[in-house]
C-alpha cells in the first residue's frame, strides 16, 4: 500500500465489524467499508456544502415544511446533477486507487448507495440547516 492509500485509510472512522459478513454482496461490502467511512470523514463539510447549496437557491428551504424539506434534500441530490456530480467528487477523491478500481467497475450502483448515504446524512441532521439567525456557530 502506498502511502497516500495508507494516509486515508488512517483518517477514516472505524465501523463496527458487524456491518461485514459473508452473505453480503460486493456493492454492499464496499458501501460499508469504504463510502460509509467517508462520508462520515466529510459529514462536516458536506453540512456546510448544503447549507451553501440553499443560499445559492433563494434560501427557500427556509420557507418550506419539514416533509417538504425531505423532498427538498432528495432533489437536491437526485435530480441536480452539478451538486450531485460535487457531491461525488468529494467523496470519490478520497478513494485510494484501489478501491477507485473498485468503484469504476460498477459506479452506477455505487453512485445509487453513495447517494442515499448522502441523503441520509443530510436528512438525519435536517435540524443543522434551520434558518442561520437561530443557530449558533455550527
Amino acid at each position: 500500500m502506498n502511502e497516500r492509500a495508507r494516509k486515508l485509510k488512517n483518517i477514516r472512522p472505524e465501523f463496527a465489524a458487524s456491518l461485514i459478513n459473508d452473505n453480503m454482496s460486493s456493492d454492499e461490502r464496499f458501501q460499508n467499508l469504504v463510502l460509509r467511512p467517508i462520508v462520515k470523514l466529510q459529514h462536516e463539510l458536506l453540512m456546510h456544502v448544503f447549507r451553501n447549496y440553499i443560499v445559492k437557491h433563494k434560501k427557500v428551504f427556509y420557507e418550506l415544511s419539514l416533509e417538504s424539506r425531505m423532498d427538498y434534500i432528495e432533489n437536491a441530490i437526485h435530480k441536480n446533477m452539478k451538486f450531485r456530480n460535487s457531491i461525488k467528487g468529494m467523496i470519490i477523491g478520497m478513494f485510494t486507487v484501489e478501491e477507485y478500481q473498485i468503484y469504476i467497475q460498477n459506479s452506477s450502483a455505487l453512485n445509487k448507495r453513495m447517494m442515499n448515504i448522502v441523503k441520509e446524512r443530510l436528512m438525519s441532521n435536517i435540524q443543522l440547516f434551520d434558518k442561520p439567525e437561530f443557530l449558533a456557530a455550527v
